[in-house]
């Protein structure tokens, strides 16, 4: 009487991670996405714990889930592990004012992000 499982869209040696709602702009999100694009993860730990960006903390935080399902789900290696994709999505804009000079008002966005990491196991070069 439940739904059927719906299929696994990764392969079998990729595990992934999402953050959403991230209060960052996705510009900037984008910026530490692309400095652990395609590095080995431990390597893109090490750069995001010594980063000066603010976002980092929570992008670290999303990198660590995301092996942790590799380990704890799929059963992957974690010294073999590398961050295969990691991309930036649009999420909401809250959007507030402010007053500037003879009654005009000025727009205040603050916009959220969303944050997927994937994790794929490579083979160890001998």
């Amino acid at each position: 009487m439940s739904k059927k499982a719906r299929e696994r869209s990764l392969s079998e040696s990729e595990a992934k991670a999402v953050s959403r709602m991230l209060r960052v702009s996705p510009q900037k999100l984008n910026l530490l996405a692309g400095l652990i694009r395609g590095k080995k993860v431990a390597s893109a730990l090490a750069d995001l714990e010594f980063s000066r960006k603010r976002i980092a903390k929570d992008v670290r935080k999303c990198l660590e889930s995301a092996i942790a399902n590799a380990e704890n789900n799929h059963d992957l290696d974690v010294d073999d592990l590398i961050v295969s994709e990691a991309h930036v999505g649009k999420a909401l804009v809250i959007k507030r004012s402010t007053p500037r000079g003879r009654g005009r008002v000025g727009r205040i966005f603050k916009p959220f992000s969303n944050l997927t990491i994937v994790v794929r196991q490579v083979e160890a070069q001998a």
